[in-house]
């Protein structure tokens, strides 16, 4: 009776394209304020001179994007987007889908911004195919009320490349689950462009684990865990992994991470699924609500 009795909340299709091509354009070039003040903390606790020198540079390319409108970075990423739906909320002149993917465009396309994807074996770009840097990546999910919430970040290809996945026996405990982020960013070292924030899903099945590693990434760096036993993991992996000695950029030092976050699932009592989803200094990300 509730869906009888309640107005739905209408929203134009073409406001959700200019929100969706108005944040790709800003993440774009601006660094969020969380990813900056991340990177200046690291800056003033790194040993290394010489990773030191690299953070300085790396702000001080961040300044410059933003005071000049210009891409934080050659790798301009493939777009992902997780988002909330409102079970009140009614899209008028097309679908929701089609409103991210056409805005998804527009961004990439105004800010100057470069088209990544193609075909997986002919490389071959699809911007003439499909469109300019489409199909978006896109995770739905239905929930209650009558707005719509928009997580976005620019996903490179560095960082994705040495992202990981595994299904541990429950046997392995915390401990295995540890050794396993450890070995995935010691095995990274300098490709994915560090100091990094570091997503970890653990527990669901092995699509729910990879999935929450890569939403993880878009929690502010800096912010605690809501859950006391992963707050205290967090804390644990972030020190063994600035322990490895990567640095900025790979080139030797103390603050290799940033930030690790973990989401953490129910699972099946004969498995311990684990995913680990890597992210570059250059953590472009941002969130709305309509």
């Amino acid at each position: 009776m509730r869906a009888f009795l309640t107005k739905m909340r209408e929203i134009e299709f073409d406001f959700i394209v200019k929100s969706v091509r108005d944040i790709i354009v800003n993440c774009g070039t601006d660094l969020p304020q969380d990813a900056y003040d991340a990177l200046e903390q690291a800056m003033k606790d790194e040993k290394s001179d010489v990773s030191r020198e690299v953070l300085k540079q790396i702000l001080e390319n961040a300044n410059i994007a933003k005071n000049e409108k210009r891409p934080l970075c050659q790798d301009t990423g493939l777009a992902v987007f997780f988002v909330k739906v409102g079970d009140q909320v009614k899209i008028n002149g097309g679908l929701l889908k089609d409103a991210i993917n056409k805005g998804t465009e527009q961004g990439y396309q105004d800010a100057y911004l470069r088209a990544s994807t193609c075909e997986p074996f002919s490389r071959a770009n699809l911007k003439d195919k499909v469109g300019y840097n489409l199909p978006a990546i896109i995770h739905f999910d239905i929930v209650a009320g009558d707005k719509i919430d928009i997580e976005y970040a620019a996903k490179g290809g560095g960082s994705e490349n040495v992202s990981r996945a595994t299904v541990f026996p429950p046997a392995a405990g915390k401990a295995g689950v540890i050794e396993y982020v450890k070995q995935v960013i010691s095995d990274a070292g300098g490709n994915p462009c560090p100091p990094l924030t570091v997503g970890v899903g653990i527990g669901g099945t092995f699509e729910k684990a990879v999935i929450s590693s890569k939403h993880a990434l878009f929690r502010a760096i800096g912010s605690e865990n809501k859950d006391a036993e992963m707050n205290e993991m967090e804390i644990e992996i972030k020190d063994e992994l600035n322990k490895l000695g990567i640095g900025a950029m790979g080139m030797g030092g103390t603050e290799t991470v940033l930030a690790v976050h973990i989401e953490s699932n129910p699972c099946h009592i004969a498995s311990l699924p684990v995913s680990v989803n890597v992210q570059c200094h250059s953590s472009r990300h941002t969130h709305i609500t309509i």
